[in-house]
């Protein structure tokens, strides 16, 4: 139950033993359309240019900003947490000429301010985190969409960080106006971590190719995988059967359910969480609007020891949950429901654990 990875669900465990297939193998061809059929009502896209990345979450970003940053390029990206920090820093070493707009951590975005930049600075990419896994605030699908039309009216295309959103929550990629997202495989998709789905846009697409140099790296090239997701397979790295295989079955699990059934059912869970917590008096650091289900960040009485709790929690009652980062170490735990992990049961087995283990007030 921390901010990643979430439990698989044991279909997905099961095909993980499969004999292992060829990364040029048909088969394989075919499982990746299937799973890019898949992947498009989860962004909320009829974009072809979805497909996985053979890397974590990570590497879905790295992917996304190499492909669409140029040296010198100017850039703004929203930071209000450590994940917008790593696409700042990101930006920073593609060479970008980089405005940061800041906001305090597990706070509302600072819509107005990002829109001044936008206008301001007249980037070529802008870049947010939609769900900010180090805080447990989300972006609004208003105020993505506000910022998707700035940063169109300048002549930009926008990215979105997606890694904790997809497959937990809606996302509609192209209703909203993002060009680029992507994602991860071991959080909302209950999968093994190894796979970063991503979707462009027609206009991020046409900004890839119409680059003055090639991307600096070779392994995250778009039109080279883009060849090989295409119907000729051109060869380009040896791409996990395995994970591939894996993913496609949790695609299978997730549309069995039903997408909505699946974004209900996590609002619901997370709702028992938080209440619960509230009880313990552990309230929610985020306001109500921008709160996520799938991480739940309590704030902590103050003073609390919280690293022997935390440790106590997993070593003797076999519940895993987060400490805080940067600013909001020591101070909160970050609850995570994610896939198979957000069940009643295991919210309510947390909430025993930690009535047991926290001071009486």
């Amino acid at each position: 139950m921390g901010p990643g990875p979430g439990a698989m669900h044991p279909r997905v465990a099961a095909v993980l033993g499969t004999p292992l297939i060829g990364h040029l193998d048909p088969v394989m061809g075919a499982l990746m359309d299937s799973t890019r059929e898949l992947l498009k009502p989860l962004f909320g896209t009829r974009s072809s240019m979805t497909l996985t990345i053979s890397a974590t979450g990570g590497g879905g970003r790295e992917a996304v900003l190499t492909n669409l940053i140029e040296p010198g390029d100017r850039v703004v990206v929203e930071v209000r947490g450590y994940f917008g920090g790593r696409l700042a820093e990101c930006a920073k070493r593609l060479g970008a000429d980089l405005r940061i707009v800041e906001g305090e951590w597990g706070a509302p975005p600072p819509i107005q301010g990002l829109v001044d930049a936008i206008e301001s600075h007249r980037p070529a990419v802008v870049a947010v985190v939609h769900a900010e896994t180090s805080t447990g605030a989300i972006v609004r699908p208003e105020e993505l969409k506000s910022l998707a039309d700035a940063a169109h009216g300048a002549g930009a295309v926008i990215a979105a960080d997606c890694v904790t959103s997809v497959g937990s929550v809606p996302l509609r990629t192209d209703a909203w106006g993002l060009d680029a997202a992507f994602g991860c495989s071991q959080k909302g998709l209950a999968c093994p971590p190894g796979l970063a789905p991503i979707t462009l846009s027609d206009r991020a697409l046409a900004k890839v190719r119409a680059r003055r140099t090639p991307p600096p790296s070779v392994y995250f090239d778009l039109t080279l995988l883009e060849q090989y997701w295409g119907p000729s397979r051109v060869y380009h790295h040896t791409a996990s059967s395995t994970l591939a295989l894996a993913l496609h079955t949790a695609l299978e699990v997730i549309h069995e359910e039903g997408i909505e059934a699946r974004w209900a059912r996590l609002e619901k869970v997370a709702k028992r969480l938080v209440d619960g917590c509230a009880a313990l008096g552990l309230p929610h650091l985020v306001a109500r609007p921008h709160r996520m289900p799938m991480v739940t960040p309590v704030r902590l009485p103050e003073g609390l020891d919280e690293a022997p709790i935390r440790r106590a929690l997993l070593l003797e009652d076999g519940i895993e949950i987060g400490a805080g980062l940067g600013p909001l170490a020591g101070k909160i735990w970050r609850i995570g429901l994610m896939g198979d992990s957000a069940r009643d049961e295991n919210v309510d087995a947390l909430l025993t654990a930690l009535e047991r283990r926290l001071p009486r007030r």
